[in-house]
């Protein structure tokens, strides 16, 4: 069976529910063992862009359903943006974990006992605005 861009957006919205709940256990777990019932910063981040990109994908999908573009497009232009949706709760959990930061974007940028180059970090971003806005773009006009 061949995936279709609204079947991958669709598996996507149930994938991040389901990290968004899980994180919400381990968010969960850090509230009840702070003695100021608090989860680390990124805990929390985490979770809660978890499901707020399970929502996102639902939008992408029915964007995807009443796109007129080729299913080659609709595709590139549902995986773009989820590609970029994972990659930024991977590295929330991963300062999460690390108990890093309170600010991924703060110079010097930490990523556990190591940094990152500025020139990295403003790439990446380039990417995930240009990827996320350009992936919703292309198929809000391919619904118009």
């Amino acid at each position: 069976m061949e995936m279709t861009s609204d079947h991958i957006a669709l598996l996507s919205a149930g994938a991040f529910l389901i990290v968004g709940m899980i994180t919400g256990i381990w968010k969960y777990s850090h509230i009840m063992r702070s003695k100021t019932a608090e989860a680390p910063v990124y805990v929390d981040i985490c979770h809660r862009t978890a499901l707020m990109y399970a929502f996102a994908c639902l939008v992408l999908q029915q964007l995807a359903l009443h796109s007129r573009w080729s299913e080659t497009v609709n595709v590139i232009a549902v995986v773009v943006p989820i590609v970029f949706f994972a990659s930024a709760v991977a590295t929330y959990a991963l300062h999460g974990w690390l108990r890093d930061t309170d600010n991924q974007l703060r110079r010097p940028h930490v990523l556990g006992r190591h940094t990152v180059s500025s020139w990295a970090i403003r790439a990446y971003m380039v990417a995930l605005i240009i990827g996320e806005i350009g992936g919703a773009a292309v198929l809000m006009a391919g619904a118009l």
